[in-house]
């Protein structure tokens, strides 16, 4: 296994990864899946979007796709309603009492996660969190349900599912981006907003899709190719301005966010699939600003 890798894959029980939509949150979770599958853990994979693109990627690791909805039906059962749970969950009884109840729908899903890891079958649970948004409000939930609610089922579960975001040793939260200004900005407001309204503990940020290619150099005059020479040339400098610009969002990030750095190179292949994101975990070294 990369040995870059082995603190984010030991350091919890469970990894939320969480980052602005379009940065390729789902392409790291299958690539730190990967990883600790490669080194022997036994690991499971957790969709929460209801995208199929995890299963693409993940390969023969174990997959769980966790909606709200399959997860109420669970606990519903594990609370004596057994009988009623599949009618309910399949009249939309989620929806209503989303709206009656906000964030009940975060906690029921955030308690499935716990436990996962309670039983001790899974060496490591990766979680494909929603957007950067949406996983501020899914994980200070449990806070808003403690205050809101004096007791019963609904406020132990909230109680529990506090204990594991607030255990380093059994959750940390993974912020992706990427090498670009709005992807950063977001980034750096998203790990300030999780520490001081959620209290989890953040590991490294992973910086995906970063050219970690040999510097770039516009060809000569003595390299000319016919027509193929002005082509050359645009496509070597677009290339140095990007990686100017890169080595510009890195550089930031690091300065403003004092957390490790991971950086995942930009894959070559022009689709991904289990084969790739396996050279990806290889390949992820730590961060340095070139």
């Amino acid at each position: 296994m990369n040995g870059s890798l082995v603190p984010v894959l030991s350091a919890a029980r469970v990894l939320v990864v969480a980052g602005k939509g379009g940065v390729g949150k789902t392409t790291v979770t299958a690539v730190l899946a990967s990883a600790a599958a490669a080194a022997g853990h036994r690991v499971l994979a957790v969709e929460l979007d209801g995208k199929p693109v995890l299963s693409r990627l993940v390969g023969d690791i174990p997959l769980l796709e966790l909606s709200a909805p399959a997860a109420l039906e669970d606990y519903l059962r594990d609370h004596g309603f057994g009988r009623i749970a599949k009618r309910l969950t399949a009249s939309g009884v989620i929806d209503v009492v989303s709206t009656a109840a906000p964030g009940i729908d975060d906690i029921v899903v955030l308690g499935k996660i716990k436990q996962l890891a309670r039983t001790g079958e899974w060496d490591l649970i990766v979680v494909d969190g929603p957007a950067a948004g949406h996983a501020v409000t899914m994980l200070t939930s449990p806070a808003g349900m403690h205050d809101a609610v004096r007791g019963g089922p609904v406020r132990s579960q909230a109680d529990d599912v506090l204990e594991l975001l607030h255990d380093p040793a059994r959750c940390n939260v993974v912020l992706v981006t990427l090498p670009e200004t709005t992807p950063v900005n977001e980034t750096i407001e998203t790990a300030f907003a999780l520490e001081d309204r959620v209290g989890v503990t953040l590991g490294p940020v992973i910086v995906n899709a970063v050219d970690v290619g040999p510097a770039v150099h516009a060809p000569g005059d003595g390299d000319r190719f016919g027509d193929d020479w002005a082509a050359l040339v645009q496509a070597a400098e677009f290339r140095r301005q990007r990686r100017e610009m890169q080595t510009a969002a890195i550089t930031r990030l690091a300065e403003a966010l004092p957390l490790p750095q991971l950086h995942v190179p930009l894959a070559a292949a022009s689709e991904l699939g289990p084969d790739v994101v396996t050279k990806l975990a290889a390949a992820v070294t730590p961060g340095s600003v070139r």
